[in-house]
């Protein structure tokens, strides 16, 4: 079906004004009246509606009744002109129904809660909110492929079902095949009979496999959907999610942290200028100040910042924290947010983490207590980025995975790495929609996805 982009429209009007021009797309809103009517038409391609202006004594008015509707998907063709209040609109000469949408349509108001939209997920792409949303979410992910490929990194598809447990969590889901009333006499009888004759999972990272990728690779990135059956309902997680995970050779802890500092503000600078309508709505609708925020953080130096350090700064800043302070305890999202949005008014690198409370694959420092990791923490979300120099060490590796009574024989390939020819080598893991929210202001990761995935609800 032959028609012109509503984006191109507004984007190359000289190349149309003033003359005849099809369209097609949804309608959004309407007025009607007795010798004219209006309607706002959305196509997709931009977050701006084209105003249709309808002159019944010019349109049958037999084809304009039904179009009145919205949600009716139209084809349309006029005469795009000037307009004081609109910058352009369509003057209407012919009108067809292309898909009629009935009284029952749930949006019919114009803005509705987000709580409500979580109910029809199916339908809510169609409402301006979503599609700026993913308009965001396809353009800060083009941003990531465009980085790593104009900085020599391989793109590697890293496997979604695996026997191994990246983060030792045990928080996997099970693939399976068998029947749920199977029976077995034991754990070994039942894996036998599966599919792969082991226990399997989907995957809640893919950096064991990067690693090996990046052995032969020197830099890679996986860029993929990640799983794990974590029972947290919070507006932080989500059961399914995407994952970017570069792994870097020849890289310390101090490299990757430049790498991890250039690259965020490097997404977040693409998004700012290919996403300028999307960015004002959100500046508007979802986080006052949104758009001075990203260019601050553009412009700025992210802070570094000692674990031990941060622990001292939180312990004098008088706060009643839910959560006490000691060393040793994990950081919470209160601590996270306090050092960055009260202290520092900005990102904060935290560093050398005590070895307890961090993955067994990070390199451990030479206080034997702490290890060269490192957690981005943003204003408003607290970590978006886990970040470590990767222990090398074959002997001190397979020490860390047996305090965690990590069966060692199942990370046998994973092992290879370092018997083999093994390098300093440090990588990290962002998640995507954990930037989204971050970028765009929405609270609930629930909202950053086309159908979230959390406890208790698919």
């Amino acid at each position: 079906m032959k028609h012109t982009d509503i984006k191109d429209l507004f984007e190359n009007s000289d190349r149309y004004l003033d003359g005849s021009v099809t369209v097609c797309g949804w309608v959004r809103t309407w007025r009607d009246s007795k010798g004219i009517s209006f309607i706002e038409l959305n196509d997709g391609t931009c977050l701006k509606n084209l105003q249709l202006v309808i002159e019944k004594n010019i349109v049958d008015e037999n084809t304009v009744k039904p179009a009145l509707a919205t949600g009716t998907a139209l084809n349309v063709t006029g005469i795009l002109v000037q307009s004081e209040r609109n910058g352009y609109e369509l003057n209407v000469r012919e009108i067809t129904v292309l898909g009629d949408c009935p009284q029952d349509y749930p949006l019919q108001k114009k803005h509705h809660t987000l709580e409500f939209l979580r109910t029809i997920p199916h339908l809510r792409p169609r409402t301006r909110f979503f599609e700026a949303v993913l308009a965001v979410r396809s353009e800060l992910s083009f941003a990531i492929h465009n980085y790593f490929h104009r900085h020599g990194y391989k793109y590697v598809h890293t496997p979604l079902i695996t026997g191994s447990d990246c983060e030792g969590a045990g928080e996997m889901f099970r693939v399976t095949t068998q029947p749920w009333n199977v029976k077995a006499g034991s754990e070994e009888e039942y894996y036998d009979g599966d599919f792969f004759g082991v226990k399997a999972g989907l995957t809640v990272s893919g950096q064991l496999e990067g690693e090996i990728a990046a052995m032969g690779l020197g830099r890679i990135y996986t860029f993929g959907p990640t799983f794990r059956a974590e029972h947290s309902n919070t507006t932080r997680h989500a059961a399914e999610f995407w994952q970017i995970e570069p792994e870097v050779c020849f890289c310390d802890l101090h490299d990757i942290i430049e790498n991890a500092e250039d690259f965020i503000k490097s997404i977040i600078r693409d998004v700012i200028a290919n996403c300028p309508d999307e960015l004002a709505f959100f500046n508007e609708r979802t986080e006052k100040g949104l758009i001075e925020k990203l260019k601050n953080v553009v412009e700025s130096d992210f802070v570094k910042l000692k674990y031990t350090d941060a622990i001292d700064i939180l312990k004098k800043s008088g706060k009643d924290f839910k959560f006490p302070v000691e060393w040793g305890c994990d950081l919470q999202t209160e601590h996270e947010r306090y050092l960055t949005e009260e202290h520092f008014k900005k990102p904060v690198f935290v560093t050398d983490y005590p070895a307890g409370i961090k993955a067994f694959y990070m390199k451990l420092n030479p206080d034997n207590k702490t290890v060269a990791a490192t957690d981005l923490l943003v204003p408003g979300i607290g970590e978006i980025i886990g970040c470590s120099e990767r222990e090398v060490d074959l002997a001190k590796l397979k020490e860390a995975m047996l305090k965690r009574n990590m069966p060692l024989e199942a990370y046998t390939a994973y092992l290879d790495t370092r018997k083999f020819g093994s390098v300093p080598h440090s990588g990290f893991g962002l998640g995507l929609e954990r930037i989204l929210m971050y970028i765009t202001g929405v609270q609930n990761i629930r909202d950053t996805l086309l159908y979230p995935r959390t406890v208790g609800s698919l």
